[in-house]
């Protein structure tokens, strides 16, 4: 009996062994769950995706354990001149600005600068609302969880005023005026410009994490190595001559004005995953749900900045953004300490954002799984095998008696 024992720790060993090496080759990368996906399989899955979308230039990274396992540039940053997306190309991050403005916000209320629950005009009146004494109710945790009453932006109303939509704190409504009305506040807290509260956000953030390119507010750096962006049918879109550029590029926009590359913004990822920076009480108020956000498919949350699908057994936030063609996605798991982003310079970065999303959920290729069940099938054979013959010994023992 010692003998098939014996074999059984071997098999053991060997099927842990195996599916160690399997998790730990240099070609693959682990899904939410653990399993390998090859990595030309994960190229292939974008290149097709890219196609599909018609998709000018994506970047992307992968965290596992809490490191960068893949970093990957396809595409152009500009078609026209066949210049290639590389590691330096810089990316307007679009909305995916608000989770890490939510970060940044959160180092002010450390520092006893802003209190989440004090209303805002306390800090510093609004004219732009003054018309409707609600306002006066609006705090940073409403702001940052979309509960302001205020529109995306006011020039979604025909008359171009800001204006709000149902008393403050009762009800979910996706703003990027509450987070410019909180940058407002913050400018005005430091007795800063928007060159100020930039410089802010480089020393409480940028600078401890080794964000070199990551800014709110562009330098000629960003300027210099800025993908070009393009519309839904793959055309340039001639942005130097877009309100934005020509009025705004010189100002710190919360909700959508971040530019960065995905090898950089990971750095940030795993500053959330490791709970750097911040203190713990500050990542519970900064990760816990805040608002219920209608969604039809899914039980869904915002947080003080980031998007909560509440999936069985999984402990995911993310964010994607949007900007005239610039869109992207990143998703992490504080827990598992796993991740992906990906921008582009282009209109489907949200779209490849979240089929990649379900691609990586779990074991596209099967490579682990199939693997996993043919050992147990093995086990299980030689377990029959070794009951029955140790069966048949005990039963001539018992004859020979």
């Amino acid at each position: 009996m010692r003998k098939y024992i014996k074999h059984f720790g071997f098999l053991v060993a060997l099927s842990v062994g195996v599916l160690s090496c399997t998790s730990k080759k240099q070609t693959s990368i682990d899904s939410y769950l653990g399993f390998d996906i090859p990595k030309d399989s994960i190229d292939a899955f974008i290149d097709s995706k890219m196609k599909e979308y018609n998709i000018p230039g994506v970047s992307f990274v992968v965290v596992n354990n809490g490191e960068v396992v893949y970093h990957k540039t396809k595409g152009y940053a500009n078609v026209e001149e066949k210049l290639p997306i590389t590691n330096q190309t810089i990316f307007e991050v679009a909305s995916i600005s608000k989770p890490v403005f939510g970060f940044f916000v959160m180092t002010f209320v450390e520092d006893g600068l802003l209190d989440l629950d004090k209303p805002l005009y306390q800090y510093m009146e609004y004219p732009d609302i003054a018309h409707d004494e609600r306002y006066k109710k609006i705090t940073a945790r409403m702001v940052l969880c979309h509960r302001s009453g205020f529109p995306n932006w006011r020039e979604d109303n025909d008359d171009n005023r800001l204006n709000i939509q149902f008393e403050p704190g009762t009800d979910y409504l996706y703003s990027g005026e509450g987070y410019q009305y909180l940058t407002l506040v913050l400018k005005h807290i430091l007795k800063t410009d928007d060159a100020g509260l930039e410089a802010e956000f480089q020393k409480r953030i940028a600078a401890p994490l080794g964000l070199k390119h990551t800014v709110y507010v562009q330098n000629e750096y960003t300027r210099q190595h800025k993908a070009e962006p393009y519309d839904e049918d793959g055309k340039w879109i001639d942005w130097k001559n877009e309100y934005w550029f020509k009025k705004e590029d010189r100002k710190f926009y919360a909700p959508s004005s971040m530019h960065s590359e995905p090898l950089e913004f990971s750095k940030w990822m795993i500053a959330v995953m490791n709970k750097d920076v911040l203190s713990q009480e500050s990542y519970s108020e900064l990760l816990k749900p805040h608002s219920k956000v209608p969604y039809d498919d899914f039980d869904v949350s915002y947080s003080l900045g980031f998007t909560i699908p509440h999936l069985p057994f999984t402990n995911l936030y993310l964010h994607s953004g949007n900007n005239e063609g610039f869109t992207g996605w990143f998703t992490l798991d504080t827990k598992k300490d796993w991740g992906y982003v990906l921008f582009t310079n282009s209109e489907y970065g949200e779209q490849l954002g979240q089929d990649l999303f379900f691609y990586m959920l779990s074991d596209p290729g099967r490579t682990k799984l199939y693997i996993s069940v043919g050992l147990i099938l093995i086990f299980l054979i030689l377990t029959i095998i070794f009951f029955t013959r140790w069966s048949f010994r005990a039963i001539r023992k018992q004859k020979n008696r």
